[in-house]
């Protein structure tokens, strides 16, 4: 019983501290945002006092885990730093969140898990801290805690690729009608951007204002369609540069790709409703068929101990 507590202590505190690490972004700046405060209140402050009024996160846990992550980062192949900062814009760069901060958030995790656990075993009075099996169990929930902030990640990438998945379509739609009316395609997605706000929406602005800094159409489209890793959008992104290309209208390639998304959303739901009865059968069978079992079998049970095979089964006098 103690180990289980122990375990879901462990697991709650790798998860409350990725949480913490990886939440939504904030506009705008703590630092700007005090500063603005102090300067419409017309008190005169030091910056000493304008730091300090910070929240405790933002002014020390978050300075510290990016130093702690630019020392791990000393010792991380660049390869594995080029994938993680590809896995934080795929999950919409939570928090403004950077590898450094994330390689640190991965060995706190670890950290804390390990030495949770070694001050347990230091605490029992049955079990050394120091044997084989103690070391081991420690170890093993070392590596737990290093790894529950990939796994938030991964889950944080599906939810944002499932939700620019089911909005495309509409945002599709939304593009060709505009494009259909006389409005460049720029101009469209500024209306997308606009009309919603959904991460496919927040996408679009982004390229706009890359495009608007001077970066190439096609250029920002192919980061776009990179930072998200859907095979729908780099196809709707290809598409695009090769009506630009070739000089194809724009509407009518909209059009397809508005149709094929629609088609493609609405096989999704139905694979989606073929797995539902695989799905259930696994809580029909722990679940729902024990408890019919018990009420449709626990009378005739009873009846028959109380019968003449009562006696002979069950031994009755």
């Amino acid at each position: 019983m103690i180990i289980i507590i122990v375990v879901v202590l462990l697991i709650g505190a790798a998860v409350t501290l990725s949480i913490i690490g990886m939440r939504s972004a904030q506009d705008d700046d703590p630092l700007e945002a005090r500063l603005a405060l102090f300067a419409d209140s017309g008190e005169e402050s030091s910056l000493e006092d304008i730091e300090l009024s910070q929240p405790f996160m933002d002014r020390i846990v978050y300075p510290a885990a990016r130093r702690m992550g630019e020392f791990a980062i000393r010792f991380t192949p660049q390869n594995a730093l080029a994938e993680t900062a590809l896995k934080l814009e795929m999950a919409g760069n939570p928090r403004g969140l950077e590898p450094t901060t994330f390689f640190a958030l991965r060995f706190i995790g670890g950290a804390i898990a390990g030495s949770f656990l070694f001050f347990i075993f230091l605490m029992a009075p049955s079990m050394s801290p120091f044997s084989l099996r103690s070391l081991a169990i420690t170890a093993v929930f070392m590596l737990l805690g290093f790894f529950i902030p990939n796994l938030l990640l991964a889950s944080k990438i599906g939810r944002r690729q499932h939700e620019i998945q089911k909005s495309m379509p509409d945002a599709l739609d939304l593009l060709t009608i505009c494009v259909e009316a006389g409005l460049g395609f720029d101009a469209s997605m500024q209306k997308v951007d606009e009309k919603w706000d959904n991460e496919l929406a927040v996408a679009f602005g982004r390229a706009l204002k890359e495009i608007q800094l001077g970066k190439l159409r096609r250029e920002a489209l192919r980061d776009m369609s990179d930072r998200m890793g859907i095979a729908e959008m780099h196809s709707f992104v290809a598409a695009i540069i090769q009506s630009e290309q070739l000089g194809v209208s724009m509407a009518k390639i909209l059009r397809i790709q508005s149709d094929d998304m629609r088609m493609k959303r609405r096989q999704r739901a139905e694979q989606e409703a073929q797995k539902a009865p695989i799905k259930m059968l696994f809580p029909m069978a722990l679940l729902i068929f024990p408890t019919i079992m018990l009420l449709l079998m626990g009378p005739a049970v009873l009846l028959m101990m109380r019968s003449a095979l009562g006696d002979i089964f069950f031994g009755g006098g």
